[in-house]
């Protein structure tokens, strides 16, 4: 397959530039960015022989993808037993959690860099049938090597911001290149379904992956030793805060008053440390006891608080420029949620969720503190908002039976 200029420019400078990821990436590990165990897989080098028969794979970049590429394995697993499934992703974090969530029998493995010696090494390993990429991974070294070997190629829950689309759109000739290596895109909002259309992309019907899922696990007899320790309190979960959301919530809840005890689990969770020194708190992952303000800086356990609150506060949109997170990990589980006004990366969720009384915007640190305190003082509206988020999350499963039928034909034989 021919590239267009761009793509061959970008070939080439990658090629040129290979020899310096080993050192890159060793660099990236000493800063805890990458696992030191782990390098050769970032390099196209698996520790790991590839099983015999079909194999799928299905990339996500960071915690939020690959978590919703969890529905997808399950249906996967279950229409084709048969199937190999390798699950990629690039950052340590979704590594640790994917550890925890994954079946017995899924391979996980670090997505290798954009390179082509990386590329080419990662595939002639795994030789996938079917890869599905998530989002907005656009790696041109990946897809069109992938493509030249006749592996079929899907884009779900496909995001483009307008940002992005601008930037491809002044490169058009490669922007067509890409798209068209796709078999199925299938985008998560009309912004997006926009965005690929006039870059020449004939998208699918909507998918939203982060809408489609089970609810967290919870260990249960911890969950009851919680509940105890906070005993005649309410519990307020400020969760995947952010760099000055912190702050901004404690004292939204210290205003709200109501005797109010505020779990706080952070996006990234080792800015644990900083966070309680910071509010003078107890740190979950030190053994610390539940307290007025607790960090809950461990992996895996979301489902746990999410489950102890009575109220949920979603980070990542009360400051700018992060975009907010998806709320749908709470509605599963029925909590009622609070969140900012620049929570724009999930914008078409919760104007649906509002819409539905599942969820309520605070403009600023005042609002909040009254709609915490509205809250606390009416269990009957935490409860009829947690019921239509319990509600909203149960009709969100029949995209995932569309988007199966449409991969069945990609599946490898």
């Amino acid at each position: 397959m021919s590239r267009p200029l761009p793509l061959a420019l970008y070939g080439a400078a990658t090629a040129l530039l290979e020899p310096l990821a080993p050192g890159l990436l060793r660099a990236r590990a000493r800063r805890g960015k990458e696992d030191a165990a782990r390098l050769g897989e970032r390099l196209g080098r698996s520790g790991q022989p590839r099983p015999g028969g079909p194999l799928v794979w299905l990339h996500g970049v960071s915690v939020g993808e690959t978590t919703s590429l969890l529905p997808l394995v399950t249906a996967l697993r279950a229409r084709r037993p048969d199937l190999t499934i390798l699950v990629t992703s690039g950052t340590v974090t979704a590594a640790a959690l994917l550890a925890q969530r994954l079946p017995d029998g899924v391979i996980h493995q670090f997505a290798p860099v954009d390179g082509p010696g990386a590329v080419g090494r990662f595939l002639d390993h795994w030789k996938p049938g079917l890869a599905v990429f998530v989002e907005s991974e656009l790696w041109p070294n990946l897809i069109l090597q992938a493509k030249a070997r006749g592996v079929r190629l899907a884009l779900l829950s496909a995001r483009m911001t307008r940002k992005s689309a601008d930037g491809w759109a002044r490169r058009p000739a490669s922007a067509r290149a890409l798209l068209s290596a796709f078999d199925l895109i299938l985008p998560q909002d009309d912004a997006t379904d926009g965005h690929l259309r006039r870059l020449g992309a004939v998208p699918g019907p909507r998918l939203n992956l982060k809408l489609i899922g089970d609810p967290l696990p919870c260990d249960t007899a911890e969950l009851d030793r919680l509940r105890a320790a906070y005993t005649g309190r309410k519990v307020v979960l400020a969760a995947s805060t952010h760099p000055g959301e912190e702050p901004l919530i404690a004292n939204a809840v210290r205003r709200a008053g109501r005797n109010a005890a505020l779990v706080i689990a952070p996006r990234h969770p080792d800015r644990g440390p900083e966070i309680a020194e910071m509010l003078g708190a107890g740190l979950r992952s030190q053994g610390s006891a539940p307290g007025g303000v607790y960090v809950a800086d461990t992996l895996g356990e979301l489902g746990l608080f999410f489950r102890l609150a009575d109220v949920v506060v979603m980070g990542g949109g009360f400051v700018p420029g992060i975009g907010g997170h998806n709320p749908m990990e709470p509605a599963r589980i029925g909590r009622p949620i609070l969140t900012g006004r620049f929570a724009f990366n999930a914008a078409d969720v919760y104007a649906e969720m509002f819409a539905e009384a599942c969820a309520i915007e605070a403009a600023d640190g005042a609002a909040l503190a009254g709609h915490i305190a509205g809250l606390l003082d009416n269990p009957m509206i935490v409860r009829r908002m947690g019921e239509a988020a319990l509600a909203y999350a149960g009709r969100q499963g029949a995209a995932l039976d569309d988007a199966m039928a449409r991969l069945q034909p990609l599946l490898p034989a």
